[in-house]
């Protein structure tokens, strides 16, 4: 039974995506909005609708170990195995507004959240505080949308296969019906996927920190891998890194500000494991964006092998870690010596390589 309702899951989640990213990009043309635009919005908000769910209802339940899992895997996820697995479909472009404003944007709130964590909770005002920062975030993208959409119009109309007159779905009301049930889908889908994986995770018999960032975190962002893979496959590959970068920034300051806000005056707990491991891991990883976008505004397909590769590795510490295995060490050893300064040496040498022109 949890086999079929993890397939049924995942098979609704690829029409949902399917749904989402044709209602949407049919919308921004609608209104001469970039696909940019629209993939850090709509898109990205509406894909992180099951983190938020997942991570209210795990604060309702007395389980924050698996609110703030969740988030944090997800946003480990979405850098290195959805950009990794979109980059193996087709190299990403990275749009110029991405480097300017989104990451900067994304690793500012990556690195709020791990101050706010360093004293153990995060409290009602450090929720207000996140959940502010992004209706501030949401209204400043919207208002520079505005200003720019005749350009954000003529910019992407040659890019992007233009609703003819008289298509269904030309049509505004077409549109939303596509991006609504898009979203329905998707949501209801990651519930089923995410149901039957705790299952499975529970029979490991690995903490809740590790369940949150592993088969949840990866289960709540299966919106976001479908959309984006569907996005890259379309060729909408400014929404299919938008989606991603977007959806980072709205788990940290929507999902974590509204769930600590839910927390009440017990606040959401951090734990010890995540405050001294994965909030960097998580930084990190937002941090390695930069250099790897700005090199020739591209994601090739050997940075997201990279990227997925990193995925394994992490994944695989942690399962190592949880069942106190033998190799942890050699594998620590092998990781802190070797593998992280080479990584380090590799995006300092791209960020050396200079910015591209405008950049």
């Amino acid at each position: 039974m949890n086999l079929i309702l993890f397939l049924g899951g995942l098979a609704t989640l690829v029409v949902g995506a399917d749904l989402l990213v044709r209602g949407a990009s049919r919308l921004a043309l609608s209104l001469g909005i970039s696909p940019l635009v629209v993939g850090l919005t709509v898109v990205a908000f509406g894909t992180s609708s099951p983190e938020l769910a997942v991570s209210v209802g795990a604060v309702l339940g007395g389980k924050t170990d698996i609110a703030l899992g969740n988030v944090v895997g997800s946003n480990i996820f979405n850098v290195l195995s959805i950009l990794g697995l979109s980059a193996l479909v087709t190299p990403l472009t990275v749009n110029l507004q991405l480097i300017r404003q989104e990451v900067p944007i994304m690793i500012g709130a990556s690195l709020l959240l791990l101050l706010l964590g360093l004293d153990g909770r995060l409290g009602v005002v450090d929720g207000a505080l996140l959940t502010g920062l992004l209706l501030v975030y949401t209204g400043f993208l919207i208002h520079q949308s505005r200003r720019q959409t005749q350009a954000a119009h003529d910019q992407y109309a040659a890019g992007i296969q233009v609703v003819r007159a008289g298509g269904w779905t030309a049509r505004l009301p077409v549109q939303l019906a596509l991006i609504v049930g898009g979203l329905v889908a998707l949501v209801l889908g990651s519930d089923a996927l995410v149901t039957a994986s705790v299952t499975f995770a529970k029979a490991l018999g690995v903490s809740d920190l590790v369940i949150g960032l592993t088969i949840i975190a990866a289960g709540t962002s299966m919106p976001e891998l479908a959309t984006s893979v569907a996005a890259s496959i379309k060729g909408e590959r400014d929404m299919a890194v938008g989606n991603v970068v977007g959806s980072c920034t709205f788990n940290v300051l929507g999902c974590l500000g509204v769930s600590a806000l839910a927390s009440g005056s017990a606040g959401l707990l951090v734990p010890a494991a995540a405050l001294h491991f994965d909030l960097w891991v998580m930084t990190g990883v937002a941090l390695a964006c930069l250099p790897i976008f700005i090199t020739g505004r591209e994601i090739a397909r050997w940075e997201g092998a990279v990227f997925l590769l990193y995925y394994v590795a992490y994944v695989s510490y942690l399962v190592m870690a949880a069942q106190h295995h033998a190799a942890l060490r050699a594998f620590s050893g092998v990781m802190m010596s070797f593998v992280l300064p080479l990584t380090v040496i590799t995006l300092v040498v791209l960020l050396l390589r200079g910015r591209p022109a405008g950049a």
